[in-house]
C-alpha cells in the first residue's frame, strides 16, 4: 500500500465493536449464538455477499481440516462461513486493529473461536512461516494494494507446494476511470486497480498457475440491478426506505450506500470488472 494510514482512515471508524453490539441488540441478536446467515448482511464486504463466498469456497475444493489464510479479512464473515461449512481452520489478517478485534468478537459469538483467529497484520509482510497454509484467499482486497507483485509473492510464500490461492477482486475496466467514492476508497489516491491481464501476469510471475479464471462482471451487474429493484419495490409500497438495522453502513458510515451505488454504476459502465480466480502454487 502506498500509504497504509490513508487506507486505514477509509476503513476505520471509532468503536466498531460497540456499534456491532448495539446493532445486533437492536436486531434481536444481542444474546445467543450467531450463525453465518445472521451476520451475512453485516460481514460480507464484497459484491454479491454470501453468494460470492459460497462460490469461492466450492471453487477451492479443499479437504476438511485444511488450514487457510484470509488476507484482508475485515469483520471475518467469509472465514467464519468457510470454517462452519467446510470444517477448515482459517487465519484472518487485516491491517485494521479495530476490524481484527471486531472479527474476534463475532467469532466468539458464533462459537467458532476454535476454527478461526484474527491478527492485525500487513498483507505485504505476513507474520507467518513459509509454507504454513493449504489455501489463501482475498475478496475485494487487492484494490487497496499498490504493490500487487509483493502481495502475491507473500501469498505464495505462506502456501505449501500445491496449495491454492483464490481471489474475488475488482479489476480495472477497458477504459475510463471509475466514479468515486467506492466501497474500498473515497478518493483515487488509495485505489490501485489493475487490468485482469495484469493481475493474471502478476500471479503467474509470483509462482502460481491458473486453475480457473472467470469474469464475474455481468453477474455483479445483475446483482446490483436486483438490489435496486428490491429497493424500488419497497418505495412503491409507501414505506420509508430506511437503512436496515444490520448492514455495512454500521461500521463504514451513513454514506456507504452511495459508495456501493457507485460500484454498481462503474460495473454497468465498464469502468471496473470483477474476476474470480483459483490458482495453484507451483
Amino acid at each position: 500500500m502506498s500509504d497504509p494510514a490513508k487506507v486505514l482512515q477509509h476503513y476505520c471508524r471509532s468503536d466498531i465493536r460497540t456499534k456491532l453490539e448495539t446493532a445486533l441488540k437492536a436486531s434481536g441478536l444481542g444474546q445467543g449464538r450467531l450463525s453465518p446467515a445472521d451476520l451475512a448482511p453485516l460481514d460480507q464486504f464484497h459484491t454479491r455477499g454470501m453468494a460470492a463466498t459460497i462460490e469461492l469456497g466450492v471453487a477451492l475444493a479443499i479437504a476438511p481440516e485444511a488450514r487457510g489464510i484470509d488476507i484482508g479479512s475485515g469483520l471475518g464473515g467469509p472465514s467464519r462461513y468457510l470454517a462452519a461449512k467446510f470444517g477448515w481452520h482459517v487465519q484472518g489478517v487485516d491491517i485494521s486493529p479495530a476490524f481484527a478485534e471486531a472479527a474476534t468478537y463475532l467469532a466468539t459469538r458464533s462459537g467458532l473461536g476454535g476454527n478461526v483467529a484474527y491478527d492485525c497484520a500487513d498483507a505485504l509482510a505476513l507474520p507467518y512461516d513459509d509454507q504454513r497454509f493449504d489455501f489463501a484467499l482475498t475478496q475485494h482486497v487487492a484494490m487497496n494494494i499498490a504493490d500487487r507483485p509483493r502481495l502475491y509473492r507473500e501469498s505464495h510464500r505462506v502456501l505449501r507446494p500445491g496449495g491454492k490461492f483464490a481471489a474475488y477482486d475488482v479489476v480495472a475496466g477497458a477504459s475510463r476511470e471509475p466514479h468515486f467514492p467506492v466501497p474500498w476508497s473515497r478518493t483515487p489516491e488509495t485505489s490501485f486497480l489493475v487490468t485482469p491481464s495484469a493481475m493474471r501476469a502478476a500471479l503467474e510471475q509470483a509462482g502460481f498457475e491458473v486453475v480457473t479464471w472467470d469474469d464475474r462482471t455481468q453477474t455483479g451487474v445483475e446483482w446490483f440491478a436486483e438490489q435496486q429493484k428490491a429497493r424500488a419495490a419497497v418505495r412503491a409500497t409507501g414505506q420509508a426506505n430506511a437503512a436496515p438495522l444490520l448492514g455495512l453502513h454500521v461500521v463504514m458510515g451513513s454514506d456507504f450506500p452511495a459508495l456501493t451505488a457507485n460500484l454498481g454504476r462503474n460495473l454497468r459502465e465498464g469502468r471496473v470488472g470483477i474476476v474470480q480466480a483459483v490458482l495453484q502454487r507451483r
